[in-house]
């Protein structure tokens, strides 16, 4: 691309009331030997047309002055074939300055500490415009379309539907003979419209029947999948007769030293007369993505002896009750534990959300139309029914024979033909003994993810989903940012697999997971990102001769998206990549990069600041910052006004996973006084897009540390901390301690050098 470059500075918003935009022009157009103009109002209709004109004239490469890239998007693009690069003055440097106290004058310099910081934000955006590239879609040669269902019960059967109704081929597996899941188990549904107070016919037959007409949808029963090779749009799928063992089986990932002591003869081959996560079979069905609909097993819940599961007859799980309901087997009294009670009396049952509190009520409701005289004791400690349900709730409460209170249920024991159930600090503030039938325990619905490998891939870093201690054993990645979305491009999860849902849920739920579905094909179709960096047309771009086959980018990516060729060196597959970057960020020989993203790009952008030599009112502090939760937050701090001190300067990045320390190192070595890493939170309180990338970024800072002791620096220059969305009133704090902490410190011995 023959670029040709303007850059127009914005003088609203207090832009230009706070700053010097003729000097600011300068700067541009002396030291970045580019065409400036400047614009009172850059996005309105006028400076609109001023912009166009000059794209129309051959101005392919624009630089924006003005307000926060996040905001105005629509305004400043010019086409896919034009480059825009933004530079935030307005939210993180006119609004971001520091205000006196109260009674006192501002610092005498305050004005051209302001310049200093617009200029270098200039000098870094022109900087960018000039480094990056238009980027090139990836398009596949062949794209398949159909999609893969795997399960056939109540959230398959939508997700199939769904699919097929938006024009899409579906195949259906099941492992079982017959469609349906456990859902086809059940003997009525909770109500799905006004009054809510009725049960309702279960819907899974007809369902089961309108996919079985349906001429879009295959049906494979007693059939599992064996594994799913290739990547997104090109998925290769191997299946096999349900139970049985074939050598297309996914592979399990074996580490380098259980590959060793595989070869001294000391472990057992796993893999052993399996074909390798390599091998392509050349009898593999093609599909485009996938949707997992695997379902959930009942919990078990004979750890809580007290209860006496699986030793006092008729102690029965909620999907027990189910089955002998159906059946017309109900019991005339039946005592409903919706908690564990015992010494962990506040919690209830695992992997319960408000499911097992509307089943508990849907039950009771059996007892009492079963038996004229029949009584049902719900014994809780919380009780969930969201929306609507609540009216179900209230009905169940004005039922004659239905009984609710909360109560730490401490030992259920038999009594003679019967069962007793002891229950301390009921409503009634006493405690109650319960003479009954059957007693109910509200057993949570663990995803299948939890023990099984689900999804068999033959991917590098094995056949299931990674890291699912972090996520509970659910397959989702982020319940609140990334519904359906998990940790392997292509593959969405809904139903149980996904969250404890009630049927309702569960539809809604397929119908999602299906839209999905159908954005990843069509979105892999353009050659662009899915998500979460949607219609993203850039991709990690290899320099392979210089690999050394270290394995970080492999092992780091969260998400799967590359394997190990022949010779083991790193094979993209780039309708997997989600353009974290991570892989960047790890590779320390920084052959990886993306058009406008990439290790020279920033390290440029770094080495435009105006670093000053020996002025302790003018310390450089370099800080990186992930654009997914951490920007936004600096952008509202901005927006309140919140004083942002003048000696920081900050550059978004993909994710703090995609941070090369080599820019740290280099920012440092030119004379920056410190370096800081502002990302999502990650542990606990998880909130990174990218699954790890916040948290890796955090492991490499720790250990440049060491790095820095042998250039004669303090390890406390450089500092990585997390923020959530929410929390803009807490990074001027984080700033500002960190700012005074390097000022201690003095400035870098390397100045000047």
């Amino acid at each position: 691309m023959d670029k040709k470059y303007c850059a127009y500075i914005c003088s609203g918003c207090g832009i230009g009331d706070a700053l010097d935009i003729e000097a600011l022009s300068e700067v541009v157009s002396g030291e970045m030997s580019m065409e400036c103009k400047s614009h009172g109002f850059l996005c309105g209709p006028e400076g609109r047309a001023l912009i166009e004109g000059d794209v129309a004239a051959g101005v392919n490469t624009v630089v924006v002055g003005a307000c926060s890239p996040r905001v105005m998007a629509k305004e400043f693009d010019f086409g896919k074939d034009k480059i825009t690069v933004r530079a935030n003055l307005r939210e993180q440097v006119v609004w971001a300055e520091v205000k006196p106290e109260e009674g006192k004058e501002p610092h005498k310099e305050a004005a051209a500490f302001l310049q200093e910081t617009a200029a270098d934000y200039m000098r870094m955006a022109c900087t960018r415009a000039k480094k990056t590239l238009p980027p090139e879609p990836y398009k596949l040669e062949e794209i398949n379309k159909t999609i893969l269902v795997m399960g056939g019960g109540l959230a398959g059967l939508t997700a199939a539907q769904e699919a097929a109704a938006a024009g899409y081929d579906v195949i259906l597996v099941e492992k079982e003979e017959k469609l349906g899941g456990k859902a086809a188990g059940w003997r009525k549904s909770f109500p799905s419209k006004a009054p809510w107070t009725s049960l309702e016919e279960n819907p899974i037959n007809a369902m089961i029947s309108a996919v079985e007409k349906n001429s879009r949808i295959t049906v494979k029963t007693a059939t599992e999948v064996a594994r799913i090779s290739g990547a997104p749009g090109n998925f290769g799928v191997t299946f096999k007769a349900a139970g049985a063992k074939t050598e297309w089986d996914a592979p399990q990932k074996v580490t380098v030293d259980q590959a060793d002591l595989i070869a001294k003869g000391e472990m057992a081959d796993p893999n052993a007369g399996l074909k390798k996560y390599t091998d392509l079979n050349p009898e593999a069905i093609k599909v485009g993505s996938v949707v997992l609909a695997t379902g959930w097993k009942p919990a078990d819940v004979s750890q809580y002896e007290h209860l006496g599961y699986g030793k006092v007859k008729n102690v029965v799980t909620n999907a027990e009750f189910e089955k002998l309901a159906k059946a017309g087997k109900v019991p005339a009294n039946v005592a409903f534990v919706q908690s564990p009670g015992g010494k962990d009396h506040d919690k209830d049952f695992p992997y319960c959300n408000s499911v097992t509190s509307m089943v508990a009520l849907k039950q009771a409701q059996y007892v009492c139309e079963d038996n004229a005289e029949g009584k049902a004791y719900i014994l809780y400690q919380h009780m969930r029914t969201p929306g609507h349900m609540e009216l179900y709730y209230k009905n169940a409460q004005n039922t004659d024979g239905i009984f609710l209170t909360k109560g730490n249920v401490m030992k259920v024991e038999e009594n003679g033909g019967g069962l007793s159930v002891a229950v301390e600090n009921t409503l009634l503030g006493e405690d109650i003994t319960l003479n009954v039938d059957m007693v109910v325990l509200a057993a949570g619905m663990e995803p299948t993810t939890l023990n099984e490998d689900s999804i068999n891939l033959a991917y590098r870093q094995g056949p299931a989903f990674v890291d699912l201690d972090l996520f509970d054993g659910y397959a989702d990645s982020h319940f609140i940012c990334f519904p359906y979305e998990t940790r392997r491009t292509g593959v969405y999860a809904c139903g149980g697999v996904r969250k404890a849902e009630t049927m309702d849920e569960a539809i809604d739920d397929a119908t999602g997971a299906a839209l999905k579905a159908i954005q990843c094909i069509e979105s892999t179709d353009r050659g662009v990102s899915v998500h979460p960096r949607s219609g993203d047309a850039t991709y990690p771009e290899f320099f392979m001769q210089r690999c050394t086959q270290c394995k970080r980018c492999t092992e780091e990516c969260p998400f799967g998206a590359l394997d190990d060729d022949e010779k083991g060196t790193p094979l993209p597959n780039p309708t997997r990549c989600r353009r974290c970057g991570t892989c960047m960020g790890a590779c320390p020989e920084r052959i990886i990069g993306f058009k406008d993203y990439n290790i020279d790009l920033i390290g440029s952008m770094i080495k435009s600041i105006e670093v000053p030599e020996d002025d302790e009112d003018r310390l450089r502090i370099l800080v990186l910052v992930c654009e997914n939760d951490a920007y936004p937050a600096l952008d509202m701090a901005g927006m309140k006004k919140l004083g942002i001190n003048h000696m920081v300067r900050f550059i978004p990045v993909r994710c703090l996973g995609s941070v090369n320390m080599a820019w740290i190192r280099d920012a440092l070595s030119a004379g920056m006084d410190g370096a800081m890493l502002l990302g999502c939170t990650y542990g606990d309180n998880y909130q990174c897009h990218f699954v790890k990338g916040s948290e890796i970024a955090n492991k490499r800072m720790e250990n440049i540390g060491d790095t820095l002791k042998t250039l004669g620096l303090e390890p406390e220059r450089c500092a990585a901390n997390q923020v959530a969305i929410t929390d803009y009133d807490k990074i001027p704090q984080i700033i500002n301690d960190f700012v005074e902490q390097i000022s201690e410190m003095g400035p870098n011995p390397f100045k000047g050098f």
